[in-house]
């Protein structure tokens, strides 16, 4: 059941490429739009489970949400940035190589490492993603820049991820995913307003203003509320590198739509890859590991008593 929600969440991820091509409103401007969007969708969410678990936000739960609220804010705009400056096979290829970056990042950050079956199904994968980016990709002096700003994407994205499996002991997400969202809206909106007056700021809002609001509003509703909700959900109950690699089956599903929405034909290798990336997916979600729950706030170590004998003497 969980990796059914997690394939809902990452179909809704996948509609975020619809509406930024739609959209011609500046990078920076439409992450803060759709993460304020999306952080006051879920407000009355937030709110109820403030209550419930009575949560007080403290020096130290602010702490915890500077890293993944920056590093999203920085995904976000990056991609945005990065698939304009460059070919879509290029963007393709290195935003989708986060499977490659998550062992690192949950090494260094979690202690967390890769099982066999995990490390199956990430070869299966990424030759998957490859395949699809490899034979069009175009290395040029050109699109150097671009590529270097996917990549920055690739890894803020990466390093997001980690932090929400770091921060699962939050005992909701809505007290997470909320606060994490306004705050990366806060910085960028920071990030415009520096680069305002140097004329680094493009157009505040597209000028179809109906079409924009429609893109927004659906940026803020589905790929930001359903989608990167549902993933830090799920990064509570399944390992960060299964997420990873389910987490792939976005440019699956965004060619589809762009056939559907663009009438955009894939390439004839689209299919194979998609064939192994659900492969790689198969052999994770397989692999015989229980569902995780959360771990607990308190990091004090509990040492379980020793069993006695019948005589009050330990057992040996």
């Amino acid at each position: 059941m969980v990796f059914l929600i997690l394939i809902f969440g990452v179909f809704s991820c996948a509609t975020s490429v619809i509406f930024i091509r739609w959209s011609e409103t500046d990078p920076v401007m439409l992450t803060a739009y759709r993460l304020i969007l999306g952080g006051l969708f879920l407000l009355p969410f937030y709110l109820r489970a403030k209550e419930q678990h009575r949560f007080r936000m403290d020096a130290a739960f602010v702490r915890k949400i500077v890293p993944p609220a920056l590093f999203l804010a920085l995904h976000f705009v990056s991609w945005i940035m990065g698939a304009r400056m460059t070919p879509a096979a290029n963007a393709t290829l290195i935003v989708n190589m986060v499977p490659v970056a998550m062992p690192f990042t949950l090494w260094f950050l979690l202690r967390e490492r890769l099982t066999r079956p995990e490390i199956a199904g990430t070869v299966f994968a990424l030759t998957g993603v490859v395949l699809l980016g490899v034979g069009d990709f175009r290395l040029s002096a050109e699109y150097a820049l671009g590529d270097a700003v996917c990549f920055l994407s690739m890894l803020g994205y990466a390093l997001y991820l980690t932090a929400a499996r770091r921060n699962r002991d939050i005992p909701s997400v809505y007290l997470y995913v909320v606060p994490v969202y306004l705050l990366a809206s806060v910085f960028a909106l920071g990030g415009a307003a520096l680069a305002f007056p140097f004329g680094g700021v493009g157009n505040v809002i597209g000028p179809d203003i109906h079409r924009e609001l429609f893109c927004i509003l659906a940026l803020g509703a589905i790929p930001t509320v359903l989608g990167h909700s549902i993933i830090n959900w799920s990064l509570r109950h399944m390992r960060g590198q299964t997420v990873a690699i389910v987490n792939l089956h976005q440019f699956v599903f965004a060619g589809i739509l762009a056939f559907f929405v663009f009438t955009e034909v894939p390439a004839p290798y689209f299919w194979v890859a998609c064939l192994l990336v659900i492969s790689g997916a198969v052999v994770v979600i397989r692999q015989k590991a229980p569902v995780e729950a959360a771990p607990s706030p308190s990091r004090e170590k509990k040492t379980a008593p020793r069993p006695q004998r019948p005589g009050g003497g330990e057992k040996t």
